[in-house]
């Protein structure tokens, strides 16, 4: 076995790596650019290495300075990770030429998978069912929307080297076609270095199902069954399930046998994904093989009992798989949830600057309602870490595992509740919102889950009654513990909870067990018990009526903002003449900004395509800011005559900087 192993990637899954090879007795080495100094990976590798300046392409995608890391530590193989080289068929076949172990599939095959259009060829070859689409390459807009309009729209226009949601757009008519293709060329070409494009139908109402595949240097081929990740945002996945609600055991058998019988077709030997786009009517087409190891393996790892990560180890060295296909089987369900560093209330636009408070969840087995449930976090993050502009967003893979789907629910409800950050914007208010609506837990998934049910955006949930309850009590609670701490605790039985601009009349006792009961006024009692909280810590623990809570909380200048999940509330405990006073108070009204193009969030200006004096028409490309790798394009929203342009090409700006004001 290999004694030291190289890893050519950054963040979560060079943790990831860096653990397997920990329990196999393998050293680690970790490369690092000047972004990633002293990060997490850094500080549990063996050995680091320096390659360059933050930017990828100038350090993690440079061949030479992976391939001298490699010679300059004498490691025997390199884990790609994913993202970055991975995909990488020249790299695969550099490592080698200088005689260093590819932890990964043999070039040949990355070639064959990595190409967007070539693959689709294979799979169709192989008998495997594909999309109708156009394979051929395509050089310019014209000539995308005259085969656009012979496929018919909605049209897919993605990158061939693409991957990991970026370099892809869906296109509704000839106009998005021309603006779509160019975008798409643009960041395939940043991200990837390849600027080919390719058109395919889009399905409607599709799901995104896939199988996981390993194989080995023997021509051995197994699948570890499906992942469901139709829970998608901008073509990024952000909640996967293992298995899937949808399919019958015979669909899960067709689709396996059809990603071995391809995986077989290019001799495949490492961990890779076949992924299928779904009809509603189990109905499924081949969309492309990633040639890697997926962000989402945990989930096939937490109901299979196989370490993906230790395979492909043993797989890079020779080693034969230890079992066959009739060893696998399916137990339990698990789900993950993709922790971002994006403003969701912001339309999820990326939201970096430093981690200042990062509290994370037990990890382990967990006592639920529905019996017992694990809780896994893979993070590469720790509390204090700055959240870079240069790389993908993610914070961490937060995983739940239950003996049913109702048990790993509630079991990433629990999980998503006991995660707290602060510092920046993030996304699990709005996991947490997905995961209590009754149609993610009824299984009636599709890609356009979230368009269809945040039509508006995400600007989270109105509290139900029992969240109303929990606002009331952890508000009620903290006032208490705050009074006691001032040494001015009162003797008031009778306060007005005032939820926002909602009032509330609230009873205050004490039973023999020093719980703390509050009747509300026509709504019963409310026993409070097991409250752990002090002033100065963000997340209020406790029991309401013995069933365990967790809420978000922080001290306001007259009360508390309080988050429970995705419903959050300015909460006041007031005296009842107080509490008449605050009901007069006007609504304060909303700075009026309807005549500004801000910018988003930080990031680099790309283009500003307007110059003062010109008309602009609702809906023109006003400016593109890029930010993580996407371009994100901002449109005007209202006819106008551009007055003053505050920004150009090539400057960096801030979250709410001007870029166009409107006269």
């Amino acid at each position: 076995m290999f004694s030291k192993i190289l890893i050519a990637n950054r963040g979560e899954i060079a943790v990831r790596v860096i653990k397997t090879c920990r329990r196999m007795g393998i050293k680690t080495v970790v490369v690092y650019s000047d972004a990633d100094a002293g990060s997490l990976a850094c500080e549990m590798a063996d050995e680091t290495v320096h390659i360059g300046p933050s930017p990828a392409a100038q350090s993690y995608l440079i061949q030479d300075k992976i391939v001298d890391a490699v010679k300059q530590t004498g490691a025997q193989a390199v884990h790609p990770g994913f993202g970055f080289l991975s995909e990488n068929a020249s790299f695969a076949r550099r490592l080698k030429a200088e005689g260093i172990a590819f932890i990964g599939p043999n070039p040949e095959a990355i070639e064959a998978m990595g190409d967007k259009i070539s693959s689709k060829k294979l799979a169709a070859e192989a008998g495997v069912s594909t999309v109708p689409g156009h394979m051929g390459l395509i050089e310019t807009p014209e000539e995308a929307v005259r085969i656009a309009n012979e496929i018919g729209y909605p049209i897919m226009i993605k990158a061939s080297a693409g991957g990991g949601g970026k370099g892809i757009r869906v296109a509704h008519s000839d106009a998005d076609m021309a603006e779509g293709f160019a975008a798409v060329k643009a960041e395939a070409l940043n991200a990837f270095g390849d600027d080919r494009v390719f058109l395919e139908k889009f399905i409607v109402d599709p799901r995104h199902i896939e199988i996981q595949v390993l194989g080995d240097k023997h021509g051995n081929v197994v699948h570890l069954f499906e992942r469901e990740c139709s829970i998608q945002r901008r073509n990024q996945k952000v909640i996967e399930e293992a298995p899937s609600p949808l399919l019958d055991e015979a669909t899960r058998m067709a689709m396996g046998a059809q990603a071995v019988a391809l995986a077989q077709a290019v001799n495949y030997d490492s961990a890779g994904t076949v992924e299928f786009v779904a009809g509603q009517d189990k109905s499924f087409y081949f969309l492309e093989m990633n040639t890697r190891l997926q962000v989402e393996h945990p989930v096939t790892e937490l109901i299979t009992g196989v370490d993906l990560v230790e395979q492909m180890i043993r797989s890079a060295w020779g080693e034969q798989l230890a079992f066959k296909q009739e060893d696998l089987s399916i137990d339990g369900w698990a789900i993950e949830s993709r922790i971002y560093a994006e403003d969701p209330y912001r339309g999820f636009l990326p939201s970096i600057g430093r981690l200042v408070r990062y509290e994370q969840p037990e990890e382990g087995e967990q006592d639920g309602p529905d019996g017992q449930y694990v809780v896994r976090n893979d993070s590469g993050v720790r509390e204090g870490d700055e959240i870079s502009m240069f790389y993908d967003p993610m914070i961490a893979k937060l995983c739940a595992w239950g003996p049913t789907r109702e048990a790993a629910v509630e079991g990433m409800v629990r999980a998503l509740e006991d995660t707290h950050l602060s510092g920046l914007g993030h996304n699990v208010p709005f996991l947490a919102a997905v995961m209590d609506q009754e149609r993610f837990r009824s299984g009636q998934l599709s890609t356009s889950y979230i368009k269809d049910e945040f039509p508006e955006g995400f600007h989270g949930l109105k509290p139900t009654v029992d969240q109303e309850r929990i606002l009331i009590a952890a508000a009620m609670a903290m006032h208490e513990i705050i009074a006691e701490q001032d040494g001015d605790p009162s003797d008031r039985t009778d306060w007005i909870v005032m939820l926002d601009r909602g009032m509330h009349g609230v009873g205050l006792s004490y039973d023999e067990d020093e719980a703390m009961i509050l009747t509300l006024t026509g709504g019963g009692d409310i026993r409070l018990s097991d409250i752990d909280w002090r002033p100065g810590l963000a997340q209020f623990k406790a029991e309401l009526d013995g069933e365990p809570f967790t809420a978000e909380v922080k001290r306001a200048a007259d009360g508390f903002d309080i988050r429970h999940r995705a419903a959050r509330a300015r909460v006041r405990v007031l005296r009842p003449h107080v509490a008449e006073m605050y009901a007069r108070l006007p609504e304060k009204v909303a700075a009026d900004t309807s005549k500004l193009v801000l910018s988003p969030m930080p990031g680099l200006v790309v283009d500003i395509p307007v110059a003062v004096g010109q008309e602009v028409k609702t809906g023109e490309t006003v400016a593109i800011i890029e930010a993580m790798k996407m371009q994100n394009i901002l449109k005007a929203e209202r006819d106008g005559v551009v007055k003053a342009v505050s920004a150009r090409a090539g400057d960096p700006v801030a979250a709410d900087d001007v870029l166009v004001e409107f006269g």
